[in-house]
């Protein structure tokens, strides 16, 4: 005799999945029968990362303050965030240089029929001076990350200073002990409001998604991908090879098929496709990190400071790119040049997050760094620039989410308990889908 209070398959219709990649597909073919009307529609999308962003700082600081507070041991809070930024450093370098590797064997820039004497290189003047406004160096970013007030580090919504402030509190309430425990209830309480306020703003997310692609596409068209598709093809490859071989090798070696792991975070990825925004996804991927069975304290300490120094879709966006208007220009740089303009490129894409055109202001203030490629040069990828922001922030939120499950693999911090219980849910799952897929 069947069970009769088995759950009941949700219709299709109602599946948020399906429901963003319905906006998606509605927002292209809007975006191109009517352009003029699809770029109203971009403050859809606006109000959306807005009401995400909103929540993101106290999301990220109740969730770090509860990690530490918990786990109550300095040392281990220490190790886990150096693991995590060696982890970081090694893998970005190895992007940039597979970038490099890509743009040096296909060659995108040579014959594109660009004409560089008609570039209009005011268009690029607003990024360039923008990444000249950015104060650069060790002491700068330093002070930056160190914030004003305690509560200024929340209301600017800035990730580093934030996660300074977070893993303070956390480090300070742990030393204080049982006092501090009616604050970490309360915290616990706090982080179970806030994330059913996310799930309430969740709702709209495939409004956003149509928004935001019906503003894309009417906003640039598909003219303007003609002249530079083949650069779109090589950094579009050259993501998915990282994410499938480099990121997929890491997993594997780690006992975590990369098919199964896209398949279980398909709805933030689809959500950051849609909106070309990462932040967008940011507290549901530390939610689901928590599901596949990372620690809350390694995926507090993890992924936030993945989103400044584990931007693996921007440094191979960064080292293409710039290659690529070396070609256009017939630069020809030396081995030595390249090397420089690789070390130029690690140290300026980690301060590529939280800046409005993060990609550009931070490609323009390298190029200003190495005058042997001109700044203008990056006229030519301003109307692609935003069909190309999806692959990086789609990249970016995949390594950050892969570096959370290695450090908490690393530091003994992943649940196998957690993790089977999920593969059980999922196999559950799917027999259910085919059983009445049989029926039908």
């Amino acid at each position: 005799m069947e069970a009769t209070n088995a759950p009941k398959k949700k219709p299709l219709y109602r599946n948020l999945t399906f429901q963003v990649i319905m906006g998606i597909i509605l927002g292209i073919i809007l975006g191109a029968i009517f352009p003029s009307f699809g770029v109203k529609l971009k403050i859809i999308a606006d109000i959306f990362i807005k009401l995400i962003k909103m929540l993101i700082a106290p999301v990220i600081f109740i969730t770090v303050v509860l990690g530490i507070g918990n786990m109550g041991d300095m040392k281990k809070v220490g190790k886990i965030g150096g693991i995590a930024l060696i982890y970081f450093e090694i893998v970005s370098s190895i992007a940039l240089a597979i970038g490099f590797i890509v743009v040096h064997i296909i060659r995108p820039g040579d014959d594109t029929g660009i004409d560089i004497t008609k570039l209009d290189a005011s268009a690029a003047d607003a990024y360039a001076k923008q990444a000249a406004d950015q104060e650069t160096g060790f002491v700068p970013f330093i002070m930056n990350i160190i914030p004003e007030h305690f509560v200024g580090a929340l209301a600017n919504g800035d990730l580093l200073p934030i996660l300074v402030c977070a893993a303070l509190f956390g480090l300070a309430t742990a030393a204080v002990g049982e006092v501090a425990k009616p604050v970490l209830e309360f915290m616990n309480a706090s982080s179970e409001i806030f994330f059913k306020i996310i799930g309430m703003v969740m709702f709209i997310s495939p409004f956003a998604a149509f928004g935001a692609m019906a503003y894309t596409i009417g906003s640039f068209g598909f003219s303007s991908l003609k002249s530079l598709a083949l650069l779109m093809a090589c950094i579009y490859i050259t993501m998915a090879l990282f994410v499938f071989l480099v990121l997929g090798g890491i997993l594997k070696g780690f006992g975590v098929n990369i098919f199964r792991f896209l398949a279980f975070i398909k709805e933030e990825l689809l959500l950051v496709l849609g909106t070309s925004s990462s932040e967008t996804a940011l507290p549901g991927i530390m939610k689901k990190l928590e599901k596949f069975g990372c620690s809350k304290q390694v995926v507090g300490l993890v992924v936030p400071t993945g989103y400044s120094f584990n931007l693996d879709g921007t440094a191979i966006y960064l080292s293409m790119s710039a290659m690529f208007i070396a070609q256009v220009y017939n630069v020809d740089l030396s081995i030595w040049q390249q090397i420089t303009l690789l070390l130029i490129l690690m140290v300026t894409s980690k301060g590529a997050a939280g800046v409005t055109g993060s990609g550009f202001v931070t490609l323009a203030a390298t190029l200003a760094a190495f005058p042997m490629i001109p700044v203008a040069g990056i006229a030519l990828i301003i109307g692609v620039d935003r069909f190309m922001s999806e692959a990086r922030a789609i990249t970016n939120i995949i390594g950050n989410s892969v570096a959370t499950v290695v450090v908490a693999k690393l530091q003994n911090e992943f649940d196998p308990n957690q993790h089977e219980i999920l593969n059980k849910e999922i196999q559950a799952r799917h027999h259910r889908h085919r059983k009445d897929d049989t029926e039908k």
